[in-house]
């Protein structure tokens, strides 16, 4: 059958190759009673908060459960836009709140929303993968912007000024990022904003990780720039409703009607269960609950960090939120992807290759998600210095060379 051209277009997810070779070594492993310690997926461990279970419980027994408008529940995007001014101190017009079926849902609606076949959307590299495929998938060309270090493995805003084309239609960023966990500076996001209403184009900033964020020196939303700002966020990672599939996003007034009418058309409209379970996120307890688990990651990052880089696995920009590590593991290998696999074989200890988020360099890295116990993490380190004590990089100079080479 002959396939539609964007397909061409969509690279594969090369973690789902880890994660179905994992899952075929634990069946192995667990016969011989052995464990594997899953650091791979960006999935929190822990499971949607009580209050939050027995709402979407009651909403089923209640029958809750009908079609909703496309934009979603008029309540739940009350309680959104409440948040926001609670939390953040940005006053949100409800109108502007419109409920996805996740975060994907939304990043996808945005782009057939606003890229034309041909634009051109800038973003950065490292990046999340699916991010590209969006933009494809509504027939753009994602334009990655080689990041450093330097610049928190972010794109700055002269970086985006000097690269905006005749073909640019805009930006889209992710703060905390997946996979560095690092942030845009509130200031320098300011500027790229400024240059984005500059050239006309259109500023998406993928917030799942907002209020999972370490340092107060960042987590403030992109929503306190302007009312042209749109902002993508989830119930997924801070409120760890992952299989609920529910997200949302903040655009500005005059997407609301074009947006309603396209997602009424694409999907009706999400989950109604979900979202009257997810009203329950709101609550007093339930955020007492998001933010005891938010400072358990913040706990968990301090254990992971300092024990990879005593392993000499280097990590040049500490994550100040999500649950991420992008570790440098050249000391030890010319290539992560078979750093990874032969990690996985010989300790169990399941890591993702750099292939999937960068173009610069993607060899030299692989992420580590410490969404897991902290007694796993000190067990990997473990099972990691086990596996790297041989490989020291004395022991083979091309290694050496490698990892001295300025980082990307």
């Amino acid at each position: 059958m002959k396939l539609a051209r964007r397909i061409q277009e969509v690279a594969p997810f090369y973690v789902m190759d880890v994660v179905r070779a994992a899952r075929e070594q634990e069946a192995q492993w667990q016969r011989q009673g052995r464990n594997m310690i899953h650091l791979s997926v960006g999935e929190p461990d822990f499971s949607a908060p009580e209050p939050v279970v027995q709402a979407g419980i009651a909403a089923l027994r209640e029958g809750r459960s009908g079609y909703t408008l496309a934009p979603g529940l008029p309540a739940l995007r009350e309680a959104i836009a409440a948040h926001y001014q609670a939390k953040h101190g940005v006053p949100v017009d409800p109108r502007r709140v419109f409920i996805t079926a996740g975060a994907s849902g939304a990043l996808t609606l945005a782009c057939l929303l606003l890229v034309e076949p041909g634009d051109e959307v800038l973003m950065p590299d490292p990046t999340y993968p699916c991010n590209k495929n969006f933009v494809a998938a509504a027939g753009g060309i994602p334009r990655l912007l080689p990041t450093t270090a330097a610049t928190r493995f972010q794109p700055t805003a002269a970086q985006i000024d000097a690269a905006w084309g005749p073909a640019t239609r805009g930006v889209l960023l992710a703060s905390p990022s997946n996979p560095t966990g690092t942030s845009i500076a509130p200031d320098e996001l300011a500027r790229i904003a400024a240059v984005v209403r500059k050239r006309g184009g259109f500023l998406l900033v993928d917030e799942i990780y907002l209020e999972l964020g370490f340092d107060p020196a960042y987590g403030r939303t992109a929503l306190a720039l302007d009312d042209t700002v749109i902002s993508i966020n989830s119930f997924s990672k801070y409120f760890q409703m992952t299989g609920w599939r529910l997200g949302w996003m903040v655009v500005p007034e005059d997407l609301v009607e074009p947006l309603t009418r396209l997602a009424g058309n694409l999907y009706i409209c999400p989950s109604s269960p979900a979202q009257h379970a997810a009203l329950a996120c709101f609550a007093p307890e339930t955020l007492a609950e998001a933010e005891r688990r938010r400072a358990e990651f913040a706990r968990r990052r301090d254990v992971i960090v300092p024990a990879l880089e005593v392993l000499g696995l280097d990590v040049p920009v500490l994550p100040d939120g999500a649950f991420y590590v992008w570790v440098d593991c050249s000391r030890y290998s010319r290539d992560s992807w078979d750093f990874c696999f032969d990690v996985m074989r010989e300790t169990g200890v399941v890591l993702v290759p750099g292939k999937d988020f960068a173009t610069i360099q993607p060899e030299r890295w692989f992420r580590l998600s410490y969404a897991n116990s902290v007694e796993n993490l000190r067990e990997a380190a473990d099972r990691l210095g086990a596996y790297l004590r041989p490989r020291e990089r004395q022991a083979d100079p091309a290694r050496r060379a490698m990892a001295d080479e300025p980082l990307a």
